[in-house]
């Protein structure tokens, strides 16, 4: 049976001036997929998911979740709708302490789990991905990974549909980005992951699919095998 689609992109385009950052994308993401996009830098990334979160208006083109047209709503629209995106909703209150953060964090969610106090959502959110001993710790005084790793639990606090994760594995030790593959993995268990990422590694080990922007356009889209063989990808951005 084929996966029931979350969010869908017709003819979604940015431009700046001249420059075309996004060309016509169409685009399609399956509920509980694991979805990596890859490409060189400038290819049209973080503009792209930029405009999946409401950061940027797009040029022409719609964004569709869940059925619904979200192509005109604003950032914490779409937050309350279900769609978390750490690069945006995360950045850290770096002279508050860590839990606090994170209760910020879970105040603007769609709260699925009614049941749980926002104290109780940010405790469980900072013990997925390990910090839990560092609650009281100030946030700007921690290591730029633990800062990381900060931003994914104030995305899970949100409690949402859709987590889009900019970079997570940037600044991370070995170790960390081992323990967060496993996060990552957890996380899909109830939500659909939207992973930008340059840790090809952890792309193969992690997508189910994977999308290759290039120029702004989608280049290949496939399994991590087919992207793996393209000889376009291999080109373009693989280096082989």
């Amino acid at each position: 049976m084929a996966a029931v689609t979350l969010l869908e992109t017709k003819d979604l385009s940015r431009s700046f001036g001249g420059l075309h950052a996004v060309s016509n994308v169409d685009f399609a993401l399956g509920e509980g997929e694991v979805r990596a996009i890859i490409g060189p830098n400038g290819a049209g990334k973080t503009t792209f998911v930029n405009l999946l979160s409401g950061r940027l208006r797009p040029s022409s083109g719609t964004v569709t979740f869940e059925g619904s047209d979200i192509s005109g709503l604003p950032a914490f629209e779409r937050v309350r709708r279900g769609i978390a995106y750490t690069f945006q909703i995360t950045s850290i209150y770096p002279n508050l302490p860590t839990l606090e953060n994170v209760m910020i964090a879970a105040q603007g969610g769609g709260h699925k789990d009614a049941g749980a106090s926002i104290a109780e959502r940010a405790g469980q959110a900072l013990a997925s991905v390990g910090l839990q001993d560092r609650a009281g710790e100030t946030a700007g005084e921690m290591a730029y990974g633990h800062q990381r790793l900060l931003e994914v639990a104030m995305g899970l606090a949100l409690d949402p549909t859709l987590l889009i994760l900019d970079e997570p594995t940037q600044g991370l030790s070995d170790s960390e980005i081992e323990d967060f593959c496993g996060l990552v993995k957890e996380i899909a268990n109830k939500a659909t992951v939207l992973l930008i990422e340059h840790n090809m590694p952890v792309v193969m080990q992690l997508a189910d699919r994977i999308t290759v922007l290039n120029f702004g356009e989608i280049l290949a889209e496939g399994t991590p095998e087919d992207i793996r063989a393209d000889r376009q990808v291999q080109a373009a951005y693989l280096g082989s």
